[in-house]
This record gives C-alpha cells, structure tokens and sequence, in this order.
C-alpha cells in the first residue's frame, strides 16, 4: 500500500542519507561553537549550570511537545490524504503508538514499582515484622536495586528522548513528511518557551541571531527533507508523485 501512496522503503530513509546526516551535524557543531562563544563574550545568568538545565529540559519537554501534538497534526495528515488512503495511514499508526507507549509505559511501570516496594518496606519490611537482623538487611537490599533502577530509568529516559524527539516517535512510518515537520513544530514551540527566561545577553542583534538562529537552521533543514522528498520520489502530503 505504501506504493499507492507514492512512496516505497526508499522514500522512509530519505531523510537518513549522508548528505543530510552531515548538515544536521554540521549545523548542530556549529550551534554548539556559537552558544559557547556567545556565553564566553556576554555571558548568562545563572551561569553554566543555568545552561546544562536549560538543554535537559529542552531535551525532556521535546517528547511532551510530540506527545500532545502528535494527534492534532497527524489526524490533520489523514484527512488531508485521499479517502482511499486513509485507512491504510490509520493502520499505520499502531507503529507510533507502541512507540509512545513503551517510552510512557516503561517509566510508569518502574516508578509504581517503586513506589510500592518503599511502601512494602515501610509498611512490612521492618525490624517488628521480620526481626532486628532480617528486617534491616531486607530493606538495604532492595533500596539497592531501586537505586539501581532509578539510575538505569534516568538514563533510559536522558537517551530515549534524545531519540524519540529525532524520530517523531516513528511517524515517518505513517507518512514520511511527518518527522520533518514535527521537528520543526517541536523546535520553534521550545524556543517560544525558553523566551518566558528573557533574550540571551549582549547587543540586541545577537540576541535576535541567538533566539532565531537555532530553529531557523532547523527549518531550513526540514525543508530540505521535504524538497527531497517531493523532487527525488515526488512525495508530497496527498501522497501524489508528482509527473
């Protein structure tokens, strides 16, 4: 069905190839240099810790973004499609969904686990239900494995973030446009965010440059990702190839 729509296994990965892999790191190195360079001249407030908590909730916030987006933007793509499409482009939707629900569901799942194991220790697991020796030593265990998994579930959601925002959570299964345009949904909503902290400092033109310059880089590169899609498999949101 993939083929009806326009667009075959070629079409998913167009976004993958190495040219664009290399502008996307081209443009992420250099918006690295520029915020150093520019918090090395004017300065931040807050100081450097001001800017590692910034990207972590940036990095965070982007899968929430995607999370209340997603349907608004993806239904919109499906009654865009032709009638005839569209339930093949529902069907598809079930790839996103686990996708969503593994990255919900494994955080939830753990952190009830260990809300009930601390209220199983605190509530049973105690000196006066398991003796002065057994009750204690029963307790440090298990606080040692949920350290352990709190560690292992900080880092799971620090790395699965990072993925799931790149991805749009897989939607590129369900229409190959939909990561470009989600990344630059996802990036002009946390820029318009971060503005609620004020401009960063310096002269005012090198405030707009920094607010500016991040997601317009991004734009311009989901727009590429669209222009080869469109010209290269004539890929567009109806799904026509184009003559």
């Amino acid at each position: 069905m993939a083929q009806a729509l326009g667009f075959g296994r070629e079409a998913l990965a167009e976004f993958n190839t190495p040219g664009l892999r290399s502008l996307q790191g081209f443009r992420a190195f250099f918006g690295t240099v520029a915020t150093f360079a520019l918090i090395w001249t004017y300065g931040v407030d807050g100081g450097w810790s001001s800017v590692l908590e910034d990207g972590l909730t940036k990095l965070f916030m982007a899968p929430l973004v995607l999370i209340v987006a997603g349907p608004l933007v993806i239904t919109g793509f499906i009654l865009y499609a032709p009638k005839e499409d569209r339930p093949w482009l529902r069907g598809q939707l079930k790839f996103p969904l686990l996708t969503v629900g593994a990255y919900l569901g494994i955080p939830l799942g753990i952190l009830s686990v260990t809300a009930g194991t601390w209220w199983l220790i605190f509530n049973y697991i105690s000196e006066w239900e398991f003796g002065l020796i057994v009750g204690p030593l029963l307790s440090l265990f298990l606080s040692f494995w949920l350290l352990v998994g709190l560690v292992w579930l900080a880092v799971f959601l620090f790395l699965a973030s990072g993925v799931v925002a790149r991805t749009a959570f897989n939607t590129g299964i369900v229409h190959p446009m939909l990561p470009a345009v989600f990344t630059t949904l996802v990036v002009w909503t946390l820029n318009l965010v971060s503005l609620g902290d004020g401009l960063p400092n310096g002269p005012l033109y090198v405030k707009i440059a920094a607010f500016l310059g991040g997601p317009l880089s991004v734009t311009a590169l989901s727009a590429w990702e669209l222009y080869v899609l469109r010209v290269r498999h004539g890929i567009r949101v109806r799904g026509a190839r184009a003559a």
